[in-house]
């Protein structure tokens, strides 16, 4: 049950980083879709390459340490995260993006090997099939709370930012207020507008990614929870049979 619960968060950080991110990259800091591409491939590189890293050490470290060490790894990645800006560069995406994938790539081939060492053989394949099922049930609830979280802070940090931007406030007059924007015409209006849901929307945005950094965080606890199976050692090799010249 605990290894289910793993999985489940695993999938809601994966999946959902992975619905928020391109659509931050692309919708508010005007990538293209080969750029956002690019940038988030690191992600998927660095699990790669945490898998090829963590199969020598399952058999010669305690796994829940490799699990914890990658939860941790993600919470890390999920706090840079929580630190963009719509000045910064491509850097910040890359790394955060690579560490991030180093991080899930520790937790989940270690946590498949945990969880599964205890079940008996014949119910193997429905234990595989119900962790497949919450990997991929955590993902949908991640997006759907996520999205609906990015909505519902988008609106409210864009009623907060308006406040200030009256005709009798002297910091949205001109020098402070310079063109395109303006609270007189109304292209200026329209273009001043933009710009504050697009300022609500990124605060937003590193709102879910501080709520993923809390998730990855919060299921650490769960590795009190997890039995290793006691693992077997080798036979040792039987005595040759006494022969007739022993004799």
């Amino acid at each position: 049950m605990a290894g289910t619960l793993l999985m489940f968060c695993g999938g809601l950080i994966m999946t959902g980083t992975l619905a928020l991110l391109p659509t931050m990259l692309q919708n508010l800091m005007n990538y293209p879709a080969l750029t956002t591409g690019l940038v988030t491939m690191p992600r998927g590189v660095g699990s790669m390459a945490a898998m090829f890293l963590v199969a020598p050490l399952i058999t010669r470290v305690d796994n829940r340490l490799i699990i914890l060490f990658g939860l941790l790894l993600t919470a890390g990645a999920m706090w840079q995260m929580s630190q963009f800006s719509l000045q910064m560069g491509m850097a910040p995406v890359i790394i955060s993006g690579l560490l991030q994938g180093f991080g899930l790539g520790c937790t989940q081939v270690p946590l498949n090997i945990i969880a599964l060492s205890t079940l008996p053989r014949h119910i193997l394949t429905q234990g595989t099939a119900i962790r497949s099922l919450m990997r991929n049930l955590g993902g949908s609830v991640g997006i759907s709370i996520l999205v609906a979280t990015l909505a519902e802070n988008t609106q409210a940090i864009h009623s907060r930012l308006v406040e200030g931007l009256r005709p009798d406030n002297p910091l949205a007059q001109a020098p402070y207020l310079a063109a395109p924007f303006s609270l007189s015409t109304p292209s200026g209006m329209a273009a001043l507008n933009a710009e504050v849901t697009r300022q609500a929307a990124m605060v937003a945005y590193v709102d879910d990614f501080k709520l993923i950094m809390l998730i990855a965080l919060a299921a650490i606890p769960l590795l009190l929870l997890l039995r290793e199976a006691p693992r077997r050692r080798p036979a040792p090799a039987a005595a040759p049979a006494p022969t007739a010249a022993d004799d």
